[in-house]
């Protein structure tokens, strides 16, 4: 993958994180667990937040070339539910803290990444077919995987009553 295509993800990234920062920082503690809509278990804040940062870590570990537990063992994984209890999570600039800073090292970790990295295959079984190599990864966790939680935390927010950011 070309220097350049890196810095385009990445700083896409970047806005993505700004976006989510735009999003969350106005919340409290209490909206982060919030269900707007009665007898609809909504993805809130906290659980998104919490299930993206279950990838990150993974994400920054293997761009720089570190083994990495498979998120599928979290918390927050693959088929976890959101809960109403805010003690479930962690506190809310805490989290959003988490969430962009272990995107943030991945992202350098993915712009200094040698391409003989990018190239090794992927260490979990479960994603072999989707992501044969490392370098598939970037673009899955940076851009699709976290657009789409987070379009589902716009969502919410609207479905709360907020205006749009």
């Amino acid at each position: 993958m070309h220097a350049e295509d890196r810095k385009v993800i990445v700083s896409q990234w970047r806005e993505l994180r700004d976006y989510t920062r735009d999003m969350v920082e106005p919340l409290t503690d209490e909206q982060m667990v919030a269900q707007p809509i009665a007898g609809i278990t909504l993805n809130h804040p906290a659980w998104i937040l919490s299930h993206l940062s279950a990838y990150g870590p993974m994400l920054a570990a293997l761009l720089k070339g570190e083994p990495a537990e498979d998120p599928i063992n979290s918390k927050f994984g693959m088929g976890s539910e959101p809960s109403t209890d805010s003690g479930t999570y962690l506190p809310r600039l805490e989290l959003l803290s988490l969430f962009t800073g272990s995107y943030d090292d991945a992202g350098e970790a993915f712009l200094a990444a040698s391409d003989e990295l990018l190239n090794r295959p992927i260490p979990f079984e479960r994603w072999r077919a989707r992501f044969p190599t490392l370098g598939y990864l970037p673009t899955q966790f940076f851009l699709k995987h976290s657009a789409t939680h987070l379009g589902q935390l716009s969502a919410w927010r609207r479905a709360m009553g907020m205006p749009p950011v």
